[in-house]
């Protein structure tokens, strides 16, 4: 950890707590419904989350939350509850992600150009596999946190496999904030994250409808239009026209809009995060009637994966920088992509429970400690 020498008291203290975090993941996964009765896990999170708040976690954590785009979220949420309406027009609202998104695709699509294809090929295969790992494993562990159906299960599956472009940038935010390095074709990663996630989660959850309903072949017709929604989508359509863009231009061309694509993000961000608050704030009832075990997935599902994520991109060679912002990608959950594919491919879906738990609790989350968090474990295992 920075500014603490190898061997203090500090040092252990995180070492322990590392060890503390392992054995909390290990009792989710051997005994979670004995362990959520008896309260034991729900106490554990608790004493994990106040250990993780040491001083230089502390430190950074204030600074992320008192970002101003964190806070226009925070301002969103709160004025919802208090029954305002702060939301951005509907053609507002997609300006700002049409910017947010080409934005990140151009300066992603920079950077590739001037990067080896050695050095993104590994990082790239690592990306491909968490991809389909995480919502294989997010619908697994819903399977024992709640009693949701598997048409359900698989919808947020889905989401929580996905990447959410917001969070990614908020991240970039923090690294930038505190002079951070990191690679510069991690918008590439994004890119290629956002869609394997989506068709394993609603790959799973139609499976499990057709047994269900005796059908033994797949409706080619609902997978056609699946397909073609996230491939097609805004999402990936701009992310990788913005990547094609960056990189045919080059530095020398980016520089004439970089003043506008980098210099107002931090503006545009806080617009859009305000409007995503007040949308958080309206769906965050969806949680509570779901049950405990939906929001302990909430919060504690992207502290396994975004820790899974820096501890891939520490072994695939990547900076610190690079390492956080793959965990980031792996903790994230999409609210964007996501909801219109799985709208399509899973009718019978309730799509307002995985935006809920993907807006109104992990996005939080991640913005005030998760972000922090995987940044310290990076540093951490560098």
């Amino acid at each position: 950890m920075r500014g603490v020498a190898p061997g203090g008291a500090t040092t252990r203290r995180v070492d322990s707590g590392f060890a503390f975090a392992l054995d909390t993941v290990a009792m989710c996964k051997v005994y979670p419904t004995r362990a959520i009765q008896h309260g034991q896990l729900i106490t554990r999170i608790r004493v994990l989350l106040l250990f993780l708040l040491v001083p230089n976690s502390l430190s950074l954590a204030t600074s992320n939350l008192t970002q101003v785009a964190v806070l226009a979220f925070a301002l969103g949420f709160i004025a919802t509850r208090l029954k305002s309406d702060l939301r951005l027009p509907e053609a507002v609202y997609s300006l700002l992600s049409v910017y947010l998104l080409l934005g990140i695709g151009i300066k992603g699509g920079v950077g590739l150009r001037t990067s080896h294809l050695t050095s993104l090929a590994l990082p790239a295969a690592a990306t491909i596999a968490l991809g389909v790992a995480i919502p294989l494993f997010a619908y697994s562990v819903l399977r024992w946190l709640t009693r949701l159906d598997a048409v359900d299960r698989g919808a947020i599956a889905a989401h929580y496999g996905s990447t959410s472009l917001v969070t990614f940038t908020a991240a970039l935010t923090l690294l930038d904030t505190q002079g951070i390095k990191y690679e510069g074709f991690l918008p590439t990663l994004l890119t290629i994250m956002e869609v394997p996630g989506i068709i394993i989660g609603i790959a799973l959850a139609s499976r499990a409808s057709r047994r269900s309903s005796g059908e033994t072949h797949a409706d080619t017709a609902s997978w056609r239009s699946t397909l073609h929604e996230v491939f097609a989508g805004r999402t990936v359509l701009l992310l990788v026209g913005g990547l094609i863009i960056g990189a045919l231009a080059g530095h020398a061309n980016y520089e004439k809009v970089q003043p506008f694509f980098k210099g107002l993000q931090p503006g545009m961000l806080a617009l859009f995060l305000l409007h995503l608050g007040c949308i958080a704030g309206e769906r965050f009832a969806e949680v509570k009637r779901a049950g405990v075990g939906m929001f302990l997935f909430g919060l504690g599902f992207p502290v396994v994966t975004g820790a899974l994520g820096v501890a891939v991109g520490h072994w695939t060679g990547l900076s610190t920088g690079g390492a956080t912002l793959l965990g980031v990608l792996c903790a994230s959950a999409s609210y964007i992509a996501a909801p219109a594919a799985v709208g399509i491919a899973l009718p019978k879906a309730n799509l307002a429970l995985p935006i809920a738990a993907s807006l109104g609790v992990t996005f939080p989350f991640n913005l005030a400690i998760g972000i922090p968090l995987l940044l310290e474990i990076a540093t951490r295992l560098k």
